[in-house]
């Protein structure tokens, strides 16, 4: 293959990547803030998608591990487990939230403090099952702004 076609295939790939990226909207992504001590924390935010997708993974640096969880009343307990997707059906808003579908930050490597950022990447499956990556950064939030506001 020539330079020309080989540059115009990478440009065709840089494209359709902005493109899928772009498919999927982020809003108001923030973090619980944490104590000195604790290992983990919750990640919530608002999802939106152009096209049928889901949300198949998620990463952090500030975590040894992260997972999309959900939680729901079982009778009179209200139980958490952790999900393996979220579908995010076209033109809908999925909502991830105290108390129903959030991203648990596990075996955190330091304290979260308020005002701070926490970098997130999100693995988005589209219909055709390629997945892409959203990178994005959520606001950490005080434990007791968190509380007043009914988060």
């Amino acid at each position: 293959m020539n330079t020309f076609w080989m540059a115009l295939a990478a440009a065709g790939a840089a494209f359709f990547s902005a493109v899928v990226h772009a498919q999927v909207s982020v809003e108001k992504p923030w973090v619980r803030g944490t104590v000195q001590g604790q290992t983990s924390s919750g990640a919530f935010m608002e999802l939106r998608s152009k096209d049928d997708a889901a949300l198949v993974g998620v990463e952090s640096p500030v975590a040894g591990m992260v997972e999309i969880h959900d939680m729901k009343m079982d009778g009179s307990v209200m139980r958490m487990r952790a999900v393996a997707r979220i579908d995010l059906p076209a033109g809908k808003t999925v909502e991830l939230k105290p108390g129903g579908y959030h991203v648990m930050l596990m075996q955190l490597k330091r304290t979260l403090k308020a005002g701070e950022t926490v970098p997130i990447r999100l693995r988005i499956e589209g219909a055709d099952k390629s997945v892409k990556t959203i990178e994005l950064k959520a606001e950490v939030r005080s434990l007791t702004g968190a509380a007043k506001q009914g988060l």
